[in-house]
């Protein structure tokens, strides 16, 4: 049977989670264990409702609705996304493969589809870490990644633990680890997602086949000077950890450019200095150093370039330097059987694609713990996204959304991939 989503259903279905928004005409602010996001999903569980889904919520916020086979004892075939976002962020990240996940569900649904394995949407809690600062707490719980006394530790801007906030959103993070997954519990899981660059677009294809989803080292780097007045100190007699801040950062810019892998991007994107006055030369400032790549190596030689240069710095300018890593994640290889499927379901229905590495970590590489996983990437435009100028076509969710169903349908139709 050839079947085919619902393009103005499943488009209506995005703009009306767009509703649900802190910012209106200001890009789409909607975090985790906010009302916001109650209401999004409760949008989502009146849909489900309607089609008798069996809908689970777990200790950290996670959604499960499951459709279900004529074999329930099968572990199911998960698809899904997030709902919450960045602030001021765009209406497609996380919402295009959520929605697109339930609509394969009412296809299934309006055409009396029994697969014989059991397929489940699933939501995964604060993927984008706006929060707590810390990404896909969700799918972390799912792959156990951490207890209690983490979610203890983290915290707001405004102070609040992330325990708290989630046992006041009604959930019981005391019982976090029985949020995890044993292998077995998920047969395959696939994500479709916007792509959050530009290859899709500049290339004008339609679908990316991730292979590929890159490692991430994230680096704290404080930087200790000397604060003076900054009219009356000679500039011999300077200890600026500003003026060091901004030849490392440039350094590190350059090196990432010209001297590692095509594939290899490094990014300074907050910066902090105390006192923060124009007219005193700073004590301290602090920096972010987001590094990424799908080659383990690329990533290390950054980290030790970064080392090497604060030394250096340390002993030339009296400046000293501390780097602490604050987060990482490996480079993960999808399931080449599932790439190899969506590739062929892709090739079969014509449409132009290629095989393609993501830049950006999603929920799906923390899933790749427990089970086997693929990613379908659609275009965004001008690869814009984390911005109220995110967009991606019509056309090309659609598209998208039809390669999911196939996918899905292929692999809930047998006992094994």
């Amino acid at each position: 049977m050839q079947m085919e989503v619902n393009e103005e259903r499943l488009i209506g279905m995005i703009e009306r989670l767009a509703e649900f928004n802190e910012t209106p005409g200001c890009g789409i602010t909607r975090f985790s264990y906010s009302d916001l996001d109650r209401q999004a999903k409760d949008y989502i569980g009146s849909i489900c409702k309607e089609m008798d889904l069996k809908v689970s919520v777990d200790q950290i916020g996670n959604i499960r609705a499951r459709y279900e086979g004529t074999d329930p004892d099968l572990a199911p075939v998960w698809i899904g996304s997030h709902l919450d976002s960045v602030p001021n962020g765009g209406k497609y990240d996380g919402i295009v493969g959520a929605a697109s996940s339930l609509e394969v569900l009412r296809v299934f649904h309006e055409n009396g589809i029994k697969p014989i394995r059991p397929v489940e949407l699933v939501l995964f809690a604060e993927e984008e870490g706006s929060n707590f600062g810390t990404t896909m707490i969700g799918s972390k719980a799912l792959a156990g990644k951490y207890d209690k006394d983490y979610l203890k530790e983290l915290k707001t801007e405004a102070g609040e633990t992330a325990y708290d906030v989630i046992r006041r959103f009604g959930l019981d993070p005391e019982r976090v680890k029985e949020c995890r997954l044993n292998p077995g519990d998920v047969h395959a899981m696939v994500e479709l997602h916007i792509e959050q660059g530009a290859v899709l677009d500049n290339e004008k294809l339609t679908i990316g086949v991730v292979q590929v989803i890159a490692g991430m080292h994230t680096l704290r780097i404080t930087l200790r000077g000397f604060s003076d007045h900054a009219g009356t100190t000679p500039m011999n007699m300077r200890k600026d950890p500003m003026a060091a801040a901004a030849k490392l950062i440039c350094a590190i810019e350059q090196y990432a450019r010209e001297e590692v892998y095509a594939s290899t991007v490094a990014t300074v994107g907050e910066i902090e200095c105390s006192p923060n006055k124009p007219n005193v030369i700073p004590q301290i400032v602090q920096f972010s150093v987001d590094i990424r790549d799908v080659c383990e190596d690329g990533m290390e030689k950054v980290i030790d370039f970064i080392q090497e240069k604060c030394r250096e710095m340390g002993e030339t300018t009296g400046v000293a330097a501390e780097v602490t890593e604050i987060g990482k994640s490996e480079c993960i290889r999808l399931c080449p059987r599932i790439t190899e499927l969506i590739e062929e379901v892709t090739a079969k229905k014509g449409l132009p694609y290629k095989r393609m590495n993501s830049g950006a970590v999603h929920d799906a590489a923390m899933m790749t713990a427990v089970t086997d996983v693929g990613m379908i990437f659609v275009p965004s435009v001008d690869g814009r996204s984390h911005t109220a100028e995110e967009y991606t076509a019509e056309g090309d969710i659609k598209k998208g959304a039809d390669v999911l169903l196939e996918t899905v349908r292929q692999l809930t139709a047998g006992r094994s991939l």
